[in-house]
């Protein structure tokens, strides 16, 4: 059989190109399948970057809003994070730049690491200061009760106190008399034309020692006073008095008596009952009466 040499050269030229085009289309198969796998995975890896750049821009606004100590380094490592994570938003499929992103990452993560550690350290400072804080108001608030406790109780304390140290009077004795050759004591108006009035100031060591000033004031049956000898204002109070009396009063017991003379201007004397009271200032301490027919 004779064989024609070209057509043979042909054949094995045809043969070589379908094996070389086999194995192109068989490395490109497997090509593209490995660059599809090595696009997903590095897709897949990408997301999880950003989810955890995300994390991280959420962490430093909260933490922005409780510690304003550590906000410029806050402020510069969010600053770096969103930049990486602009970054990968924007990159398509080049490895350099993703390589690049993870290693902003792993220094973002490195700064973090001590960051937030202070920020917990922080955190737990405040909280025991929030603890310390409640805690001294709560001791406040109680010592502001005991305080009010004893502010009532020391102003009932006062008030009684001063209570116990007023000046008081007892014993009142009221006489009219006759004056001429002898002095003579009468019930009858018309006979009278002085009026005698005694009483007693109690001991008392609580009272302020020193001058007092005493009132005897009389009312008549028209209710005017008798022997009008002068006027005292006590705040918004007219105290019109028949005598004054300044005593030293050592806090022992005394004795005073004082003679009250009729003016013209009171006679005649009118029947009726005459009321005497004795006033400390314009504190009234007791008084009595007597009528004259």
């Amino acid at each position: 059989m004779i064989v024609n040499p070209q057509i043979f050269s042909y054949k094995i030229i045809i043969g070589s190109l379908i094996v070389a085009f086999a194995f192109v289309g068989a490395f490109s198969v497997s090509t593209y399948q490995a660059n599809k796998e090595e696009q997903l995975a590095l897709n897949q890896e990408k997301k999880l970057v950003e989810s955890e750049l995300s994390q991280m821009i959420l962490r430093y606004d909260e933490i922005s809003q409780t510690s304003t100590i550590l906000s410029e380094q806050l402020d510069s490592i969010k600053q770096d994070a969103k930049s990486s994570s602009e970054k990968l938003r924007l990159m398509a499929s080049d490895f350099s730049v993703f390589t690049s992103v993870k290693s902003d990452l792993s220094d973002i993560k490195s700064k973090n690491t001590s960051l937030f550690k202070i920020v917990d350290s922080i955190s737990l400072l405040n909280e025991r200061l929030e603890k310390e804080k409640l805690k001294a108001h709560n001791a406040l608030k109680e010592q502001k009760k005991v305080n009010n406790e004893l502010l009532k109780t020391n102003k009932s304390l006062n008030g009684a106190l001063e209570k116990e140290s007023l000046l008081t009077a007892n014993s009142f004795h009221v006489k009219a008399y006759k004056s001429g050759v002898d002095t003579i004591e009468t019930t009858k108006a018309s006979h009278a034309n002085f009026i005698n009035v005694c009483f007693t100031l109690a001991a008392n060591t609580l009272t302020e020692k020193g001058t007092k000033e005493i009132y005897i004031q009389i009312l008549n049956p028209l209710n005017n006073v008798f022997a009008t000898k002068g006027a005292i204002e006590f705040g918004k109070s007219l105290l019109i008095y028949s005598d004054k009396q300044l005593i030293n009063y050592n806090n022992e017991m005394m004795d005073i008596c004082t003679t009250i003379n009729a003016e013209n201007n009171d006679i005649p004397i009118p029947k009726g009952t005459y009321y005497v009271s004795v006033f400390h200032n314009e504190r009234k301490l007791g008084g009595t009466q007597i009528i004259l027919n």
